[in-house]
């Protein structure tokens, strides 16, 4: 490390502060091994005598003694810039905080306590005591204090009210004298220089406002007159004195962080910017490596506006940091990881520079030299031979952070779009010939769709700046529908979205600002008229489309539970916030999921095995939190556990599938009946209500013991006696598919025990297949297909041999079969166990194959006739060979019995 005298060579006023106190100059050498903490700085004061008269003094000593140390540190080379930055805030806290105490007790044995009204008598303030509350904003705020700054401050109380001394004076004028004096004391130029210039504009009216204001003035003020640019302003909010800080907070956070996704800020702060940009070109300052492009307020916009955007959905993203917030951008996928490491470099670098620009004289500039010696200073304090070798890499980062902000903030809708007459002239005759030639089949039909929207009273109702996005966003679908192999379909599902979504003005300004987004829904939508009504129905996965990822990584279910839980612990106990999480975090997975199916991604095997999956997190998740609100819990963990049937059971779920459910407990506590009914009840509500997310599953709760008329929820024993005693062949059958969800791991499993016991029971075979054929006649006669429909249609499902015959083959066999083969009782799904039948003997080997490809294939032809909207029914001919099979394999197993 070089010694200190050469150190003080590349700092001028480290140089004249050394001179002038040569006892500073031992005492960095004696210290500099160490940086700066909070500790030591209060035990220096301390040990002061800090009157009113000596606090000027005192507090630019101790800014002094700091200043060295952090200077000869970080041009030694020994302090990171997290630290400068850190120590830099620490002093700026530290005189705050000295400064309000002395100058308080002061005003107080003039005025008294200021206080609230309070409810005493007239004349006497009897309400709470108050304390002025010095919010840090910006650099202070965020921790990120360079070397030679201004502080900017705000000054907010909690109430109105008086002091309660003899000379009483109102909260307002005590406040206002407290905050003039910490102006005074911190910035006034005195022989020891001054502490921290101090900047007031950011507060409420800026310059032509009161000095301080009440947490109802700010609040009014916020909700009147607040602008965008405050917002961002607010974003580094931080109370550095005072208390009830959880009370300013819940009037900054709604002002800064949107609950929805706020994409119209990228507009403001592009507005902003260009503000600063022309301010900038015009005093000539592309040099300035603050504001100059590709500067430090570049990379802080860039944080910021993802903040701005996405914080109120996302707390993690309200912290303040500028580093943490690149940092949490690269890991949630909405930045690149080479483009965080890109920018966090050049932060890194740009901060440097201006720290040795500002260590030159201790002047607030950002401007780069213009002397070749001052240059030289700068550029040896930075560790370069020469400052041409300096510039070279500051102009590499300056533009790796333009290429970066241009990314994130240019505007993509620059100039007309080339069908933009198209949506101008809607309904004139010469539209059809348009859409004709873009490649629509049904041109008149399209541009009469494209007439009604524009001349209908939705639209016609927009607000100016509303309809300005509009008009951007119909002539780039109609390009978009027209790149489709169903243009016709796909623009009349994209505009029936773009009219639901018509008066959200943040998912517009999404689909502007993010060509590809819009490029990615007319895919979607053209695949599937069910994933066109998913998005109506829940536009704010539209944000989803942005991710990068969204086809490449395949779900971490492991990750996604983890996650989960973090984000419901800190919502408690917000049942409400609570719900919806569990709704949109399905809702999100699901929709990631669809993505990836009509991309081609996924077997319908495993896209079933993922949604039984979430939706098994889900309903664990939604357990553990809806017993956390139960008052009277007389254990910490709930024995109980959710067993699902049907297609979750069997793990052959559907995006639109609802939950069969059956909830057991097996706890001997003499309130458990009574507290699991209630907790049954309650699950049932966090699953099925409607909330403003929107639901989470449709739930059936009817195959538990005795249907509609039975408990909601039944002990472990009542059940097994249930099972053995009481249960139709119907209900065995359904227990088949039947497996643990969620819940206690050990009332799963004797769960399981229960359902062994009863599926290896030996059975009359005849009466056995007498009562499914029976049952399964019973569907026929209601749901398969009629009358001469038969020659044109057949149901996948329902008609005989379909898929309902090839699962009562396997329930028959694993009802008939289990005692001799207990393997059988594996919840293993419909194909695997026609394998396992056919291993045991028990059915024709290639007769079984063919019906589990026919199975196979049933249930693809059904997923994509369902991703579309219409019943799973294709023309008989289509399926002939695989109907003969199941048909083939159900006489063989029921013989002359045999249904249909």
């Amino acid at each position: 490390m070089p010694s200190v005298p050469e150190i003080a060579e590349t700092s001028r006023y480290l140089a004249r502060l050394l001179a002038a106190k040569p006892a500073l100059a031992a005492e960095i050498d004696a210290s500099v091994l160490r940086p700066v903490t909070a500790d030591e700085l209060a035990a220096w004061l301390d040990a002061q005598e800090v009157t009113e008269a000596r606090l000027k003094m005192v507090l630019r000593q101790l800014k002094q003694r700091a200043y060295a140390r952090i200077a000869a540190r970080d041009l030694g080379g020994l302090a990171p810039l997290d630290e400068v930055v850190e120590c830099m805030t620490l002093i700026a806290e530290t005189a705050v905080s000295k400064a309000i105490e002395v100058l308080d007790k002061g005003l107080v044995e003039r005025y008294g306590t200021p206080r609230g009204a309070g409810d005493g008598a007239v004349g006497k303030a009897v309400g709470r005591a108050q304390e002025l509350i010095v919010i840090g904003m910006g650099k202070l705020g965020g921790r990120e204090l360079n070397v030679s700054s201004d502080i900017d401050l705000i000054f907010v109380y909690p109430e109105d009210g008086d002091t309660d001394g003899a000379r009483s004076i109102s909260n307002f004028e005590y406040f206002t004298r407290l905050g003039r004096g910490l102006i005074n004391a911190i910035a006034d130029i005195t022989e020891d220089g001054q502490v921290f210039r101090v900047d007031m504009r950011l507060r409420p009216n800026g310059d032509s406002g009161p000095l301080v204001c009440s947490f109802d003035m700010l609040e009014n003020y916020f909700v009147t007159q607040g602008r965008e640019w405050e917002r961002y302003a607010w974003i580094k909010a931080r109370p550095l004195t005072g208390g009830r800080h959880e009370e300013l907070e819940a009037i900054r956070r709604p002002f800064v962080f949107r609950k929805y996704l706020d994409f119209g800020a990228i507009n403001a702060m592009r507005e902003l910017h260009a503000q600063i940009r022309q301010e900038v070109a015009k005093k000539d300052k592309a040099d300035n490596v603050k504001l100059g492009p590709g500067g430090i307020r570049e990379i802080e916009f860039i944080a910021q506006v993802f903040q701005l955007i996405r914080g109120g959905r996302d707390p993690s993203l309200q912290i303040k940091p500028t580093l943490q917030v690149l940092k949490l951008l690269a890991d949630n996928g909405l930045l690149a990881a080479e483009a965080v490491r890109e920018l966090s470099a050049a932060y890194d670098f740009l901060r440097r520079v201006e720290h040795r620009l500002q260590y030159l004289d201790d002047a607030q500039t950002h401007m780069l030299p213009t002397s070749d010696d001052d240059r030289a200073i700068v550029a040896r304090a930075m560790g370069y031979g020469s400052f041409d070798g300096l510039l070279a890499e500051l102009d590499d980062h300056r533009a790796a952070v333009a290429r970066h902000f241009e990314a994130v903030f240019a505007d993509p809708n620059r100039g007309e779009h080339q069908l933009a007459g198209m949506w101008r002239g809607a309904g004139s005759e010469e539209q059809g010939e348009e859409f004709a030639k873009l490649g629509y089949r049904e041109p008149r039909e399209a541009a009469t769709r494209v007439a009604a929207l524009r001349e209908g009273p939705r639209y016609q109702q927009l607000g100016a700046s509303i309809r300005e996005r509009f008009d951007a966003l119909v002539p780039q679908l109609i390009q978009a529908a027209a790149e489709m192999p169903n243009p016709d379909a796909t623009l009349s599902r994209s505009l029936d979205l773009l009219e639901s979504i018509s008066r959200r003005a943040a998912y517009l300004a999404l689909l502007q600002q993010y060509p590809q987004a819009l490029r990615k829904v007319a895919e979607l939508v053209s695949s599937s008229s069910w994933a066109a009504e998913y998005l109506q129905r829940h536009p704010i996965l539209l944000d989803e489309l942005l991710d990068p990822r969204l086809l490449d990584v395949l779900p971490d279910w492991s990750g996604v539970r983890h996650a989960l839980e973090s984000k419901l612990a800190e919502l408690e106990p917000d049942t409400e916030r609570q719900m919806d999480l569990l709704r949109e975090t399905h809702h999100a997975q699901v929709f990631r999921l669809l993505a990836q199916d009509v991309a081609g991604l996924y077997t319908v095997e495993r896209l079933a095995d993922h949604l039984s999956e979430l939706a098994d997190i889900l309903l664990d998740a939604a357990l553990r939190h809806a017993w956390l609100k139960m008052l009277k819990r007389h254990v910490e963990q709930p024995k109980f556990a959710v067993i699902s049937y049907g297609k979750l059971g069997g793990k052959e779920l559907g995006f639109a599938s609802d939950l069969d459910l059956v909830f057991l407990y097996d706890d001997a506590a003499p309130e458990a009946g009574e507290n699991y009914a209630r907790l049954g009840t309650r699950l049932n509500t966090w699953l099925s209500a409607q909330t403003a997310a929107g639901q989470l599953f449709e739930t059936d709760l009817r195959l538990r013991p005795n249907g509609e008329s039975g408990l909601v929820v039944s002990s472990m024993e009542s059940f097994r006696k249930y099972q053995l005693e009481s249960a139709w062949v119907w209900e065995h059958q359904a227990l088949t598919r039947a497996r643990y969800s969620a819940g206690d791991p050990a009332v799963g499993e004797a769960f399981e025990k229960i359902r062994c016991e009863v599926l290896c029971q030996r059975r009359d075979l005849e009466k056995l297949r007498a009562d499914i054929v029976d049952m399964r006649q019973k569907m026929m006669d209601s749901h398969a297909t009629r009358g001469d429909l038969r020659d044109t249609v057949f149901d996948l499902k329902h008609d005989p041999g379909g898929l309902v015959d090839v699962e009562f083959i396997v329930q028959y066999l694993v009802l008939g079969h289990s005692h001799a083969h207990r393997e059988l009782t594996g919840n293993k799904g419909n194909i695997a166990l026609l394998k396992m039948a056919a291993d045991a003997g028990l059915i024709p080997v290639e007769l079984a194959e063919t019906v589990r490809n026919a199975y196979r294939d049933y249930r693809r032809l059904q997923h994509g006739l369902r991703l579309n909207g219409t019943k799973a029914r294709v023309a008989p001919d289509t399926v002939a060979d695989r109907v003969a099979a199941v048909r083939e394999l159900w006489l063989l197993v029921f013989g002359e019995t045999a249904a249909g």
